[in-house]
């Protein structure tokens, strides 16, 4: 193969890889700002809803209009700026070194996407609105988005990639090793040496 078939072809899977992530973030980004526009149409800021047939889940689970100026699940308010600046950095840092992922290692691809996607939901709402809008509300824990969501998913993701991988690796090592119990035989011929008590015996006869 030529350099440049080979260049060619490190282009083409660039090119794949790419595609694999940005549709996966993209489809993370359209959710996200589609529900965030269903609840910015249907849903008053400050009020909360929850379909009649759900009414039960009230005390515990309802869809609500709050904004959030702070990182996710409304941590660190007033910081509009620094998570700005931050989610640029991250959405950097992702497409920098998603093309030195290993080919097979597909949880974190999916991880890198998810987060990709989280990170950029919810760079849309901090350009365009200058806050992120939240709308889960569940029990006393924060309110959170599908951006949110997506970047918590991805962290699972690539903690449950980085545990499959180790028990893989120990497989491996396990069946690279002899069983235990099991004895080497060396097969090269061994000399014979002749026992001295057999030679006097031939002499006395």
């Amino acid at each position: 193969m030529s350099r440049y078939e080979r260049l060619r072809c490190n282009v083409n899977q660039k090119v794949k890889d790419y595609l694999t992530l940005f549709g996966i973030a993209s489809g993370v980004v359209a959710l996200d700002q589609w529900t965030k526009w269903l609840v910015h149409q249907n849903i008053e800021i400050g009020a909360q809803w929850l379909p009649a047939s759900l009414g039960w889940l009230m005390p515990y689970a309802r869809i609500v209009h709050w904004y959030n100026s702070g990182a996710a699940f409304g941590m660190f308010q007033n910081g509009n700026l620094i998570f700005t600046t931050l989610a640029f950095i991250v959405i950097g840092a992702i497409i920098y070194y998603y093309p030195q992922v290993e080919k097979d290692d597909w949880t974190l691809k999916l991880a890198m996407g998810l987060q990709l996607g989280g990170a950029a939901g919810n760079l849309v709402d901090r350009l365009l609105k200058g806050k992120v809008t939240d709308f889960i509300s569940i029990g006393t824990f924060p309110v959170f988005n599908v951006a949110d969501s997506s970047i918590t998913v991805g962290v699972i993701v690539l903690l449950l990639g980085v545990w499959i991988k180790e028990q893989q690796e120990k497989k491996a090592n396990s069946e690279q090793l002899p069983p235990t119990g099991t004895i080497s035989v060396n097969s090269e011929p061994s000399s014979v040496v002749s026992h001295p008590s057999s030679n006097t015996t031939e002499q006395e006869q």
